[in-house]
């Protein structure tokens, strides 16, 4: 035993192992299972499932798109507690097309559980539809306003 061990490279480089070698840890879930999936997903799937909802008596929403943002503009704007949009349409202009957009935060934050979310973004997409329509609520969705 009299040859020495060579130093190790000082440096940073990719770790190879964590630092009591039983390798790197692998995910929590697989991608296939819904614990796998953020919140943000599960948020962007209600808006999409409301959307298909509306889809099939009003064929000509397939035109605008739907857009899910995290929280609103200010804009030079301020809001109170219950002057937070939940959603916004934006007309279409220049050849883009019309666009819907939901507020995550601001209705994760009004709701306490899945079924209730689901109920207010199904709501606020009605709203932002009806206002892009020129109609109202209730004609977009006869079930609107129901509990």
């Amino acid at each position: 035993m009299d040859t020495p061990v060579p130093p190790r490279a000082a440096g940073p480089g990719p770790r190879r192992r964590d630092r009591h070698g039983r390798g790197m840890r692998g995910p929590i879930a697989p991608p296939q299972v819904p614990l796998a999936a953020s919140r943000a997903d599960v948020f962007a799937d209600l808006v999409q499932d409301s959307v298909e909802r509306l889809e099939r008596r009003w064929p000509q929403l397939t035109d605008i798109d739907f857009l899910v943002l995290e929280v609103p503009r200010l804009d030079g704007r301020t809001w109170n507690d219950e002057a937070v949009p939940l959603g916004g349409t934006i007309a279409a202009r220049d050849g883009r097309p019309a666009r819907v957009v939901i507020y995550r935060r601001p209705v994760e934050i009004r709701t306490k559980g899945r079924d209730e979310r689901a109920a207010l973004v199904h709501e606020v997409v009605v709203e932002q539809v009806a206002e892009l329509l020129g109609l109202t609520p209730e004609t977009v969705d006869p079930r609107y306003g129901e509990d």
